[in-house]
């Protein structure tokens, strides 16, 4: 289930409150699957097996939750006391090395033992959330959530200073429905904005740079290059949408480029300034 943008956080109306904010966090969206024997399994937006590449939240969840939970949440790498989506892209190994920590951080859960609670209300669910996490601590925790418009507002306002990307508003009322929804609403910080992926350059099975449209109609280039991780997962994702190689006389400093056949959603950050760059982030799920 994935909220749909909003320039603007939505008002708390009625009585009693009928929206829940949380904080919208830089990491990996995945759900999570406990399975018997002590095992889980952490799956990408993409449907791909994250497990290996965070062994230990995947060990964690196996071994304290009952199996048949099955939670939605998101992956987050700590860094200096802010979150660092760059080092979810670091391997395993990497992460371990440089002392990086990641966490599990839960703001659904899907199923319990024996039951499918998405037919249930958000609110009902919230509620089961905490009675699931109720005896877990780091590394699986539940987001930060409030009723109370105000501290949403200053949530957003305050907590852009450790990385949290914004403010998602969700309907109390609503059930669990995979794909975009009104019912769920985010508000993004201004720099950090959707872009279109036109073309890439250099190997089609491992770009390292991406020709992109802005929202203002410009069309730039990413810098720096992608990581090997971003790199893989645009090449597994682009392999079927390529057309042969052209030399273009405004992006002769990153060699030939490949056009995409039907272009896709990506997220972009852009730094201010005369020199600002646009720096690729991630392919958006509902490309």
């Amino acid at each position: 289930m994935r909220p749909r943008p909003a320039e603007e956080i939505p008002a708390q109306t009625g009585t009693p409150p009928e929206l829940q904010y949380s904080l919208k966090l830089d990491g990996f969206r995945a759900l999570a699957f406990v399975l018997e024997g002590g095992a889980a399994v952490l799956q990408s937006r993409s449907q791909r097996d994250l497990s290996r590449e965070f062994p230990q939240i995947a060990a964690y969840l196996g071994k304290h939750l009952p199996p048949g939970t099955v939670l939605d949440g998101e992956l987050c790498a700590y860094r200096d006391g802010r979150l660092s989506f760059t080092d979810l892209l670091r391997s395993h190994d990497d992460r371990e090395r440089s002392g990086v920590p990641v966490s599990y951080v839960a703001f659904d859960v899907l199923a319990v033992p024996g039951e499918d609670v998405r037919p249930r209300t958000l609110g009902e669910r919230w509620e089961l959330l905490g009675v699931v996490l109720r005896d877990v601590g780091p590394p699986l925790q539940r987001v930060l959530a409030t009723q109370d418009e105000e501290t949403a507002r200053v949530w957003y306002r305050d907590m852009r200073a450790v990385g949290v990307e914004g403010i998602v508003a969700k309907a109390l009322s609503s059930t669990y429905r995979g794909g975009a929804t009104w019912a769920w609403r985010k508000v993004r910080h201004s720099d950090t904005r959707d872009g279109t992926l036109l073309g890439v350059f250099g190997p089609a099975e491992r770009p390292y740079g991406l020709l992109v449209a802005l929202p203002d109609g410009r069309t730039v280039t990413t810098s720096p290059r992608l990581t090997p991780m971003q790199s893989r997962q645009v090449g597994e994702l682009v392999r079927d949408r390529l057309g042969e190689p052209t030399n273009h006389p405004e992006y002769a400093d990153h060699g030939p480029v490949r056009m995409l056949t039907e272009p896709l959603l990506v997220e972009l950050r852009q730094t201010a300034g005369r020199h600002g760059t646009t720096k690729f982030v991630r392919v958006r799920s509902d490309a």
